[in-house]
């Protein structure tokens, strides 16, 4: 349910932690290859353009990873997984 204390010990509650992850993961691959692919486009004159929508791309890709990690926090929060989020403060700081 929604405001239980242990939402670790959930399975559907870990698989969505676990898919927050995958989507965080995936888009950090994606933003990289789209750079790499991007910088050898801009040895040749005629790719630049391509290159530079690329790094565009790339760029919205990266700014969608702290969107994620936002959203499955607010999505803790939001089912009273409180010590998770305080764990991950903690080893930030």
């Amino acid at each position: 349910m929604l405001f239980e204390k242990d939402h670790r010990q959930d399975p559907d509650n870990c698989r969505r932690y676990a898919i927050y992850e995958i989507a965080y993961t995936l888009i950090d691959f994606t933003a990289a290859l789209l750079f790499v692919v991007g910088s050898v486009m801009f040895f040749y004159e005629s790719w630049q353009t391509t290159g530079t929508w690329l790094f565009l791309i790339g760029s919205l890709c990266f700014a969608a990873k702290p969107t994620i990690r936002l959203v499955r926090d607010i999505h803790l929060a939001a089912m009273g997984d409180t010590e998770d989020l305080a764990k991950k403060v903690q080893d930030e700081g």
